[in-house]
């Protein structure tokens, strides 16, 4: 009975006594199908190895359990997700804002931060802001954002077109897979 006790800790696999099904597929310690057998034939089986049951596959027809050292099993899956999150990239969103009246060269300025954003894997949200009066002449100040997507047109993609959010005028630039 100690093998239950040392696992009181709440995980998403059923072990040993927390298993209530009748019938159980049972998988070897070696991985070999010793087939359909009661409740109390695994947990004997199991008792036998001096291993954990372990229901691996709950949802199938009958429940799908194997015999095996449940902390070796739980230390290998942790080391498997830890690696899995090692190699995920996490994307960002940046932002850079823009005004209607912006001089070339800071556009250039704005652009080139945009294309180290992009170049680090990171999404780009640019946003056109107008202020008083300048909601007035939106359609002409939308080159602006226009000039700004084609200087990064090389690098990056319209992730989502431009669009009104209140008194911003926004596009999200994803960087281009080559």
């Amino acid at each position: 009975m100690e093998n239950t006790r040392r696992y009181t800790i709440a995980s998403e696999l059923l072990i040993n006594d927390q298993i209530k099904d009748k019938e159980l597929r049972l998988i070897g310690s070696h991985g070999q199908q010793i087939g359909i057998v009661s409740l109390a034939e695994a947990m004997r089986h199991a008792e036998e190895e001096e291993l954990d049951l372990v229901l691996i596959a709950p949802q199938a027809k009958p429940p799908v359990a194997k015999i095996i050292d449940y902390s070796k099993y739980r230390y290998e899956m942790m080391r498997k997700e830890k690696e899995a999150k090692k190699k995920q990239k996490i994307v960002e969103l940046k932002e850079v804002r823009l005004s209607p009246n912006i001089d070339d060269n800071d556009l250039k300025t704005k652009a080139s931060a945009a294309r180290r954003f992009l170049e680090k894997g990171n999404k780009v949200k640019v946003s056109l802001r107008f202020r008083g009066r300048e909601m007035s002449h939106m359609n002409e100040t939308r080159k602006v954002l226009d000039d700004f997507v084609s200087q990064l047109s090389d690098i990056a993609v319209v992730d989502k077109p431009s669009k009104m959010e209140g008194r911003s005028l926004t596009v999200v630039l994803n960087p281009s897979k080559k």
